[in-house]
């Protein structure tokens, strides 16, 4: 029987030994670029291949991420970056832009790469895609059941690897857009802002209703093993190396001998991160959310009273030398935190003495044990390792990826999200029209209507960000059906769900389907998209710098902050706002909870610009809109003017996607 991998993470060098010496077989670490952990120190060029051969004289594994999505702009650097992975030879690369997949296999074909879980494979039909177009391995989705899992494994040759312990994300991983909406700062460029730990006011009460608590699953580690599944994951390269040794102990002692289950558990409740779920793959979703603080670390008690030099607390546990605290202010989001070096304590009373300014009330949480000190030094790298490519290359590689746009006129593309919008709007004033239908809705269409026989080459059948393993067939009889009636035209969340079509259709791909980057356009292309449609959340620099404008443009839009199969306490449709005072609403569709802010996002100003700039695709979203017939020709005529909506916003077209 193979042997399941245990993969820890590392940030620096400290947490890269600690990740070894826990018992770590591989090890995931990223650069100074391109990496989904952008505020980890990360590692340098020179320091890179020493990590690699020190994991290799131990016969462990390095996994390098570049699992961000990359601007157009950038691609001249990602292709240096490649160009100096294929010559230090990591085990593996783990990606999530299918633009830099396109260039490994066409120009570093023998780079190992990882599909990320912002790859968002959380279905065999998303797993055996990949297998097809040569990944090793894929990350699945945090949001499945342990059953799932194990019926994806079944259904697939590719490995798999699921996350067993760490922090979760509200919202599927690669589909969250929160934190670029509130300031530019993209979750899929490494930089999230972690709205989903900040408070919500409904008018009635104020809680974190995203904030989940900690992944751990120390007791569910042999039923994946049995499952099948290769890797077992563990997240934190923001963690320090005592959280790192402690979780990589713990879970190899598991992994090693099932009985150690109650000591490895033990272990674990001095981990320090927040408090823990099972989450999906335990069925553990009514108590997953920490709705009265997100703070990491193990809470000990309250500053009782203050002292010349410090503070006295009471704590229910035996405190050792050498360990971190953290300080919550009362009533502000603010912390301190100390490595503490001088204390005592008697019975539960703890004196501790530190300098700080300190206010009785506030919070003493436990964020680490040191019981083990681990180097910061590397060996001196002696290999001299050529960086980048020569321009003339570079640029030539990138000219490849451009297309010539060759249709002169516009074309209009209007989505609707419900069957009651069919008898508002006139099929006639518009050149596309998207159905992105709840299955019900679907479900109820007449095919063999007048008006759908009527403007049927017009209309497009779109397939949903998620399709649960249990829901592939639906998807793949309900393409069959509307094929057979002469709808023959599908919008895309996935390009896997290309494996769900019948022969002789078209498809396109929609937002879900990234394209930052030329290179990206053209994978799709050449999988046989029809056409791509480009991100939400694109700034007016990346849009205007694509030589590939053969895309689709949105134009109108509530964007879809959250997406996320976890159900939140808030009720349907109501209204609530962030710390800020903005104002979002919760809709629920098929068993998926989408977060939406109550005004919508719109460029319609900017369409002449695009025009000129050759773009000729545009999209009018009228999902999470109440349908109205006076809206929909209000909006029409103003994109035919290029004037402005109110209110509205303009996202990140105006400010830099960071």
């Amino acid at each position: 029987m193979k042997k399941t991998e245990l993969l820890l993470p590392a940030g620096n060098t400290e947490t890269f030994y600690a990740a070894l010496e826990g018992g770590a077989d591989a090890v995931y670490l990223g650069l100074k670029y391109f990496n989904a952990r952008g505020r980890a120190l990360n590692f340098s060029n020179r320091q890179i291949p020493v990590l690699i051969d020190l994991a290799h004289k131990k016969k462990r594994k390095v996994y390098i991420t570049l699992n961000t999505v990359i601007k157009n702009k950038e691609l001249p650097e990602l292709l240096d970056i490649l160009d100096f992975l294929n010559k230090i030879k990591p085990d593996a690369v783990i990606i999530q832009d299918w633009g830099v997949y396109h260039i490994i296999k066409k120009h570093f074909p023998d780079l190992t790469v990882h599909a990320s879980t912002q790859m968002a494979n959380h279905n065999s039909s998303g797993a055996n895609y990949s297998y097809k177009k040569g990944f090793e391995r894929v990350i699945l989705a945090r949001e499945l059941t342990l059953q799932e899992a194990e019926e994806i494994n079944k259904k697939t040759k590719i490995e798999t690897e699921v996350f067993i312990h760490g922090a979760l994300c509200y919202s599927f991983s690669g589909m969250c857009n929160f934190s670029s909406y509130l300031g530019g700062h993209g979750a899929n460029r490494g930089i999230c802002s972690q709205v989903c730990r900040r408070t919500f006011n409904t008018g009635k009460e104020a809680k974190y209703f995203y904030s989940l608590k900690d992944n751990q699953q120390i007791e569910n580690i042999h039923n994946l093993i049995e499952a099948g599944i290769d890797s077992l994951k563990v997240e934190g390269r923001l963690k320090s190396s005592d959280y790192v040794y402690k979780v990589a102990r713990a879970y190899r002692m598991v992994i090693d001998d099932k009985n150690k289950l109650p000591l490895a558990t033990e272990m674990l409740k001095t981990e320090t991160g927040r408090k823990k779920t099972s989450y999906f793959l335990g069925n553990d979703l009514r108590d997953a959310v920490t709705y009265e603080s997100p703070n990491t670390g193990l809470y000990l008690g309250k500053i009782e009273k203050l002292t010349k030099n410090g503070f006295v607390f009471n704590c229910e546990y035996d405190l050792k030398n050498d360990f971190r605290i953290r300080i919550k202010h009362p009533k502000k989001d603010e912390q301190i935190n100390l490595k503490v070096k001088e204390f005592s304590q008697e019975n539960k009373t703890v004196t501790v003495v530190a300098e700080g300014k300190f206010i009785a009330g506030s919070a003493v949480y436990l964020s680490g044990i040191i019981e083990k000190k681990f180097s910061s030094k590397l060996p001196e790298n002696k290999k001299d390792i050529r960086f980048g490519l020569p321009y003339g290359k570079k640029k030539k590689i990138i000219q490849t990826f451009a297309s010539i746009q060759k249709k002169k006129s516009f074309t209009l593309f209007v989505r609707i999200d419900s069957v009651a919008w069919m008898r508002k709007i006139r099929f006639d004033a518009i050149d596309n029209i998207i159905f992105s239908f709840t299955q019900k809705d679907f479900d109820s269409l007449d095919a063999n209507s007048n008006l759908i026989r009527k403007f049927k080459q017009k209309i497009w059948i779109e397939f949903p960000h998620f399709i649960p393993e249990r829901k592939i067939k639906y998807y793949e009889n309900l393409a069959k059906k509307f094929s057979q009636k002469g709808l023959n035209k599908f919008f895309l969340s996935h390009i896997s769900q290309k494996l769900l079509l019948p022969k002789n259709t078209i498809f396109a791909g929609n937002e879900n389907m990234y394209a930052y980057n030329d290179a990206a356009s053209d994978f799709y292309f050449s999988e046989g998209a029809k056409l791509v449609t480009y991100p939400v959340e694109n700034d007016e620099e990346n849009i205007l710098a694509y030589q590939n404008k053969k895309g689709i443009m949105p134009v109108y839009f509530y964007p879809r902050l959250f997406i996320s199969r976890m159900p939140v306490k808030i009720k349907k449709e109501e209204n609530f706002k962030d710390d800020t005072g903005n104002t979002y609403r919760k809709i629920v569709r098929d068993g998926i909870t989408y977060t939406v802010p109550e005004i919508p996002v719109s460029f319609m100003q900017y369409v002449s610009k695009l025009k000129q700039q050759g773009f000729k695709n545009f999209l009018i979203d009228l999902s999470f809109e109440k349908p109205s017939g006076n809206r929909i020709n209000t909006l029409i005529k103003r994109y035919k003017q290029s004037q402005q909506i109110q209110p509205s916003s303009n996202f990140n077209f105006k400010r830099v996607l960071k």
